[in-house]
């Protein structure tokens, strides 16, 4: 069972299930990322396999009061390229190349949860598909990203 309290993005609860490389040991080792702590993305879990997020829609809103877009999309992003880290770490990085969204519906308030799921794990590159639902479990949009793998630098 997954701890009801979010984590901010460069930490995870340490009652979290460790994966293999372990997302908590990964973030760690990453500089936290400037959007994804003005957005308020929380990552709850993950293994490259499969990665659970969450982002308020109180700051992420258009102009008129809903969920931006762009803000699912930046949620999307940010497990999907998590997800495929944790899946090239430590000798390689992954570089976002593609996002595509349909948006579904919408959302005023609450949380949104994002399941990144791998669509292919490869050597040169990852893809995975995101989910992302509302309070009710509806589903709010469908993404999918795909990363370019680089070796790592030094």
């Amino acid at each position: 069972m997954t701890d009801p309290t979010p984590a901010t993005p460069s930490t995870v609860p340490p009652e979290a299930p460790a994966a293999p490389l372990g997302v908590r040991d990964l973030l760690g080792q990453l500089p936290s990322g400037a959007l994804v702590e003005r957005m308020g993305i929380r990552v709850l879990e993950g293994t490259a396999q499969r990665l659970v997020g969450t982002m308020p829609v109180e700051g992420n809103t258009q102009v008129t009061g809903l969920l931006h877009g762009g803000a699912s999309c930046v949620l999307a992003e940010t497990l999907g390229s998590i997800g495929a880290m944790l899946h090239v770490w430590p000798d390689a990085v992954a570089v976002g190349t593609d996002i595509n969204a349909t948006h579904h519906r919408s959302a005023t308030s609450g949380l949104v949860t994002g399941v990144a799921t791998a669509i292919s794990l490869g050597r040169t590159l990852c893809s995975h598909e995101v989910v992302l639902t509302d309070d009710a479990g509806r589903r709010l949009c469908t993404a999918r990203i795909t990363n370019l793998v680089r070796p790592r630098t030094p």
